[in-house]
């Protein structure tokens, strides 16, 4: 269950066991979410980050793609429950002797899902879309506009949460306006103001203090102003409000919030645990034993952002990182696994291998931890670029994203500012619309 890093590579892994495998995903393509932003910020396409499950999986004989959401888990009868995803289909069931889960994991807005819709996230596909469409529309609104006032809040841009995500998002905002400036001839958008709002007291909180550092340099050398500190109490379409340590509000005037704060587990890992009279910790994952089994079905195997491993010598639920190579780790030790069990052999505990982590903050400007090595700048950059076109699915796409990162770092130019109508319209400029 789950066509991302984890269950893909469960899948590909278990291509010379003899065993049958059926891949469910509600998607036809596997989504390189770490580049999904780029898609966002127009420096990328969709199809440069996603391929086609089939195609991956094309010359694979004993595994099969299925196209729906997992609605519901029989344990006792090793059954599970799809609702198609092509409409005018009928829900089905799937049996199985193996079940492996990886369901992932989706923002969080900390209870204030009215949020949701004026805050866009880039985790998927779709919103990475709309949040290009909102982005590229919100030049426009400005090009178009006769007040100061408003033309300020149309190119007044802010990311929630500092992590390497809205790190991320924020240097590339601030690079579109820059490099889409010339294009204008009433607005300024390389005037535009990019806020990045944190509630911890530096950005990058999960990186030593001195690439943090390093970090929020290259953001304020790009023109994006970090605001740490600061937490999220209101957003309304068309302006923003934070609280600081002190508590007293600050309101923004901003049309466009992104939001790249925490996350919480697939919903998939509640449905697991209540069908295994199991509990989900505060963020929604589910505990799972150090062979990365459900306790009390040995056959369920569960991985990536929507668990947490049970450590095997303290037993407590330790959650990892939620990063690409954990879950890439998970699937192929599952396929271990399942190829061990089938001859009758024991596997080990499940054992993370830390590769370190990277961030890249615009053109040329990144930081990266490996082990205790610690780097930030070009060398930094080049790493970090080495790392996703290693993991990238397929040869093809690793070719065209290198011709298009290459382009756009000489060009300064971006080669899909396409607004379309499936991009959408922020939320007060299509209520507007329905009104006249």
């Amino acid at each position: 269950m789950g066509g991302g890093f984890g269950g893909l590579k469960a899948v590909r892994a278990l291509s010379r066991v003899d065993v049958e495998v059926t891949l469910v995903d509600r998607h036809n393509y596997h989504l390189f979410q770490p580049l999904s932003y780029q898609v966002a910020t127009g420096s990328l396409s969709p199809g440069d980050i996603a391929v086609p499950l089939r195609r991956i999986l094309r010359a694979q004989q004993n595994a099969r793609v299925v196209i729906g959401e997992v609605t519901g888990f029989d344990l006792s009868a090793r059954r599970v429950t799809v609702a198609p995803a092509v409409a005018g289909t009928e829900p089905y069931t799937l049996e199985y002797e193996r079940l492996v889960v990886a369901g992932g994991s989706t923002y969080s807005y900390f209870g204030h899902e009215s949020w949701r819709e004026l805050a866009l996230e880039v985790k998927s596909l779709d919103s990475a879309l709309e949040v290009r469409g909102r982005i590229l529309q919100a030049f426009e609104a400005a090009e178009i506009s006769g007040d100061p006032q408003e033309r300020a809040q149309w190119l007044t841009f802010v990311v929630v949460g500092a992590g390497p995500t809205g790190v991320e998002i924020a240097g590339q905002i601030a690079e579109l306006a820059r490099d889409t400036a010339p294009e204008f001839r009433t607005s300024d958008p390389a005037g535009a103001r990019i806020l990045l709002v944190e509630t911890l007291d530096r950005v990058l909180g999960g990186f030593p203090a001195s690439l943090s550092r390093s970090a929020l340099r290259a953001l304020e050398t790009v023109g994006v102003t970090p605001m740490l500190g600061q937490t999220v109490t209101d957003i309304d379409g068309r302006s923003i409000e934070l609280s600081g340590a002190d508590g007293a509000p600050t309101r923004i005037e901003a049309r466009t919030v992104v939001w790249a704060a925490g996350v919480t587990a697939s919903p998939l890992a509640a449905a697991l645990a209540q069908a295994a009279g199991a509990e989900v910790d505060r963020v929604g994952r589910l505990t799972v034993e150090p062979d990365l089994s459900l306790a009390g079905h040995p056959e369920v195997l569960a991985l990536g952002d929507m668990v947490a491993v049970r450590d095997v010598r303290s037993g407590e639920a330790r959650a990892l990182p939620g990063l690409a190579p954990v879950a890439i780790q998970q699937g192929r030790y599952v396929a271990r696994s399942i190829a061990a069990g089938l001859s009758g052999r024991d596997m080990p505990a499940f054992h993370y291998r830390d590769k370190g982590s990277l961030a890249t903050i615009g053109r040329a400007r990144a930081v990266a931890q490996i082990g205790p090595l610690r780097l930030s700048g070009v060398v930094a950059w080049i790493l970090w670029l080495v790392v996703h076109l290693y993991y990238l699915v397929g040869f093809e796409n690793r070719e065209v994203v290198l011709l298009r990162w290459a382009y756009s770092f000489f060009s300064h130019g971006r080669g899909t500012r396409l607004i379309t109508e499936a991009a959408g319209a922020p939320p007060l400029a299509q209520r507007a619309q329905d009104e006249r």
